[in-house]
């Protein structure tokens, strides 16, 4: 995945150094959230070994609740699984699983020992719903901790090239909050001739694109319901529930299937997300068709280059 700053590609490494599967992705100047995401909820963890547990009890770490800190090791530090050790118990609310939960990190490369980013220096903590399969990694060790724990995760990360090295992070819980599983606000009648949205009695959504519906050469933004949150801007972070489909009516992703929304930054998606989302309000279902030029349309090889894209996306949240 390319990203547009380096600010953004700091938070990005840092984000895949905490992801279930942390394998890189350089499919093209931004994505959407089915870039990095997985098509089925996350799987239990296996267990750590004893040589894994004694690996991060061996790591250092210099400096006090609040402020980055500083790790030390031996390196190479590996690990066979992620693995988990707090360091902190937190006095806070609860953290549970299907709650927004924000957090600072610091990781380090445990090939040798080098710092690889941290959201204290970007000043930009990561939010993401806990059970949310991007995060999979951080679901058990966060379930029922409390605001202002600290723990290390250590997590085998594979890179482009094959090779899998561990990335040692510390991991701050900072806030916690319940937030909608779904849209809600005020229903808006659509345009006429667009794809026809129906939701389930969960509020997922299905899609039916009209006979004869000719892919838009230009952006399409219907919001289908307005929401009373504040405006969404292009440099925050939102969380959403969303599904894709190709024009032919094809789903390809969804976050309804992986059971909880995912949260992601709008200078790390497809600019067809960026402009669509940008200006609607927290609350709000929106219907996008992305035409390829604004979607992979300049990624050479994407499956989806040529594809113009649907999506129904309900924002329910924006940092």
């Amino acid at each position: 995945m390319k990203l547009r700053t380096s600010a953004a590609a700091a938070a990005l490494a840092l984000a895949a150094a905490l992801t279930l599967t942390a394998c890189a992705d350089d499919s093209g100047d931004g994505a959407t959230p089915s870039a990095s995401a997985s098509s089925s909820p996350a799987t239990e963890m296996p267990e750590p070994t004893k040589e894994d547990v004694a690996a991060l009890e061996s790591v250092k770490v210099e400096g006090d609740a609040g402020k980055e800190p500083k790790l030390s090791f031996k390196a190479p530090l590996e690990v066979s699984v992620p693995t988990s050790r707090v360091l902190d118990e937190g006095d806070g609310a609860e953290v549970a699983e299907g709650a927004q939960v924000t957090i600072d990190s610091v990781a380090y490369l445990g090939t040798d020992g080098t710092a690889q980013g941290s959201t204290w220096q970007q000043k930009a903590p990561m939010s993401f719903i806990l059970g949310d399969a991007n995060y999979g990694v951080l679901t058990e060790p966060l379930k029922g901790q409390k605001v202002g724990a600290r723990l290390l995760v250590a997590n085998p990360v594979q890179g482009q090239d094959g090779t899998t090295a561990t990335m040692v992070n510390l991991v701050e819980i900072t806030d916690t909050q319940k937030i909608p599983t779904r849209a809600e606000g005020e229903a808006v009648e659509p345009a006429e001739g667009l794809p026809t949205v129906t939701l389930d009695d969960a509020g997922k959504p299905s899609v039916e694109i009209p006979e004869g519906y000719e892919a838009p050469k230009e952006l399409v933004t219907q919001t289908l319901i307005k929401g009373d949150g504040a405006k969404v801007t292009e440099d925050q972070t939102v969380t959403a529930q969303y599904t894709g489909w190709t024009l032919d009516g094809e789903q390809f992703d969804s976050s309804w299937d992986r059971g909880a929304p995912s949260s992601f930054s709008l200078q790390q998606v497809v600019a067809g997300w960026t402009q669509g989302l940008a200006g609607q309000t927290v609350g709000s279902q929106v219907l996008l068709v992305i035409p390829p030029d604004l979607a992979y349309g300049a990624q050479e090889g994407h499956e989806l280059q040529k594809e113009t894209l649907v999506f129904v996306v309900d924002i329910l949240d924006a940092k």
